[in-house]
């Protein structure tokens, strides 16, 4: 399996040189690994069990996905950007990469990364012609996303999961996390803004939206469908069901108000939720579905749960575990290691807020961001903007690494000197809970 693995990863990486779709490679590769784990299993009733266990986890995903990508094309299509973009006043390169970065990174920590991320790229569509700056731009919002999600428990999968299993608490999260999050992000911008792509004269093109009128009810639509994103937490804490369920909701909510406003418009049918569900990227969501179901049949086979045991021999402190744990994540996505780290430590090993696991939430929410189909971010990103492997490798990943290791430094830092957020934080009755 992790020699099948390891050839499906290779079509996907050199997808350009092989002329195969990655979701065509990533589909088979997932249909494969599963017929070699039913082989492999004790009973085909134990592999089926597996399947059925996987799927469930990875629907969750791909609802919460199309969901997502739905809302976010509704907006679009009503121009609700417009009302974002249109306060980014700002054409010089270096300058837009920052302001996007920070705006990024503030609403990820609200927003679940997966979601800011296709709402963001989206918006840079709007401020920037297609170009090799636009995908740097594409390439700043994952880094973003990805650090902006690791200092809060919604922010990111892997906090989420962390926090619901007691790993981790809120307050004490978001007070040692910030700064080593803020610092990832921070390097690779400041390195980013010196190179001749970033660190020019300016865009001449005006803002493509400025020619285009916002659709009737626009306002509307873009306060509906940001908060409809912003509810699922709010939804999944109130109720417990999983966030796929709150982005259904949302979706449903903008779904009867767009048929409401638009309610015998003829003209307007390409501004309601059957046209946007012909819009949003279908082959980008195929891909990552079999990058989901390949790394499910790896776990289901115990080949992670081995790896996770071979770092727990091999690697002597619990620092260069956690940061290994980053690495992995690039490589395989950050969920599977995440759930067989809790699976191999527990709280009698690691206490509750423990160095290990605020280092386990910081390596594998911001180690994703060193390759592109690390993060679910990164694979959005690389389906939106039609970004290859190997270009974010020789483009972006460096600057990721450096900011991976500089937010590790700073957490080490941070945490002998005793850094951190305010005190005043632990007031807010939402974050002094755990």
């Amino acid at each position: 399996m992790a020699l099948l693995f390891a050839v499906g990863y290779a079509g996907i990486i050199f997808e350009e040189f092989l002329a195969f779709s990655k979701s065509g490679v990533g589909l088979l590769m997932a249909v494969s690994l599963w017929v070699v784990r039913t082989i492999g299993a004790p009973s085909t009733e134990i592999a089926v069990s597996d399947l059925t266990h996987a799927s469930a986890e990875v629907c969750e995903v791909m609802f919460f996905l199309f969901g997502a990508m739905t809302i976010v094309e509704i907006v679009d299509a009503h121009q609700g950007f417009k009302l974002v973009t249109d306060n980014i006043t700002t054409r010089k390169p270096r300058t837009l990469l920052w302001v996007v970065g920070f705006v990024t990174f503030f609403l990820s920590s609200i927003l679940d990364n997966l979601t800011c991320t296709i709402a963001m790229v989206s918006m840079s569509r709007k401020l920037v012609p297609a170009s090799e700056y636009r995908k740097l731009l594409g390439a700043v919002i994952v880094i973003a996303a990805n650090a902006g999600g690791a200092w809060t428990p919604i922010g990111d999968v892997t906090t989420t999961m962390l926090w619901i299993h007691g790993r981790i608490s809120t307050l004490q999260t978001m007070k040692s996390l910030f700064i080593p999050s803020i610092v990832s992000l921070a390097v690779p911008l400041a390195l980013m803004s010196l190179t001749s792509k970033v660190n020019g004269k300016g865009l001449d093109s005006p803002n493509v939206l400025a020619s285009e009128d916002m659709a009737p009810r626009g306002k509307l639509v873009f306060s509906v469908g940001m908060s409809a994103l912003i509810f699922v937490p709010v939804f999944k804490a109130l109720t417990g069901l999983p966030p796929f369920m709150g982005i259904l909701f949302g979706l449903g909510v903008l779904w009867i108000l767009t048929d409401a406003i638009h309610y015998g418009e003829s003209e307007r049918q390409e501004l309601k939720v059957p046209q946007a569900l012909s819009r949003i990227d279908t082959q980008g969501a195929l891909f990552f579905l079999g990058i989901l179901l390949s790394v499910s049949s790896l776990e289901a086979a115990g080949l992670l749960r081995e790896l996770a045991n071979y770092l727990d021999a091999h690697i002597p402190n619990v620092e260069l575990i956690a940061s290994a744990i980053g690495f992995v994540s690039a490589i395989i996505d950050n969920v599977p290691p995440i759930t067989a780290t809790m699976g191999m430590y527990d709280l009698t090993t690691f206490p509750q807020d423990s160095e290990f696991w605020q280092l386990v939430a910081y390596c594998a929410g911001t180690g994703g961001s060193m390759l592109v189909i690390g993060s679910a971010a990164g694979v959005a990103y690389m389906g939106m903007e039609k970004v290859d492997f190997f270009w974010y490798l020789r483009k972006v990943s460096g600057f990721a690494f450096a900011g991976y290791a500089a937010g590790f430094a700073a957490y080490l830092a941070v945490n002998n000197l005793h850094i951190s957020l305010p005190s005043t934080l632990s007031q807010v009755p939402f974050l002094s809970g755990s």
